[in-house]
């Protein structure tokens, strides 16, 4: 039987074999609900890099360029971290290049992997629809904050984990934590958040509209897949 499992943080992703897995990475705030806007909203391409000067070179080259710090627009840059901003009709077409805190990071990190998709709660149902027609294993990667664990990445692991629990046989605890806390929180996700640590570095931004945005399920049927370093609008 395939296997599914969660890990909390890039940095236990030396702990995990990638091989000949699908690898789910997810920064509910905001990295991943930004790609998955974006191609939802006609963005050909986008190319995650890890560091803001990889970022910059690719702006220079003549790319519209993305880059977020510590939740908030880098100086110089196109455009900042929020989903409502690849809404405009004017990115139709358009390739991005794109840093963010933690979720191009986890990205860059799991490209060792058969296949990386990207997710959100956005389009968590074309994820795991997906997932459940393939033959291969499945790790969720969760962004989290600068190395560390956060409560939003982990809500949608297990999301995933409950959709898939009959078809996959969960791997280890971190799978099933997941899923427990999804169970204790599905049927409102907001309340249950409200006090962790990114919903309030956001509120203090007065970014409230995205963590509300964020948490919507099912939005979209984008399936954002890396090819050659660049995310493409994959096959469902």
């Amino acid at each position: 039987m395939r296997k599914i499992d969660v890990c909390p943080t890039p940095e236990l992703l030396h702990l995990y074999h990638l091989e000949n897995k699908i690898v789910v990475v997810v920064d509910v705030f905001r990295a991943t609900s930004c790609m998955v806007t974006a191609f939802a909203h006609g963005v050909e391409r986008i190319i995650p890099v890890a560091q803001i000067e990889e970022c910059r070179a690719l702006q220079q080259q003549g790319y519209l360029a993305a880059a977020e710090r510590n939740a908030t627009k880098v100086d110089g840059f196109d455009l900042d971290n929020s989903p409502f901003s690849y809404m405009n009709p004017a990115l139709a077409g358009r390739t991005l290049a794109m840093t963010t805190t933690n979720g191009t990071l986890a990205i860059t990190k799991s490209r060792a992997a058969h296949r990386v998709l990207v997710g959100s709660f956005l389009n968590c149902g074309t994820v795991t629809a997906y997932l459940r027609n393939q033959p291969f294993d499945v790790l969720v990667v969760c962004a989290g904050w600068k190395g560390k664990y956060n409560l939003e990445d982990t809500l949608f692991a297990g999301s995933v984990v409950c959709k898939l629990k009959n078809d996959f046989a969960i791997e280890d605890d971190s799978a099933l934590a997941a899923l427990m806390i999804y169970d204790a929180a599905k049927f409102n996700m907001l309340k249950f958040i409200a006090h962790s640590s990114h919903v309030r570095r956001l509120a203090r931004l007065s970014l409230t509209r995205d963590i509300e945005f964020c948490l919507r399920e099912n939005m979209y049927d984008t399936l954002p897949v890396l090819e050659n370093g660049m995310l493409v609008q994959g096959l469902k």
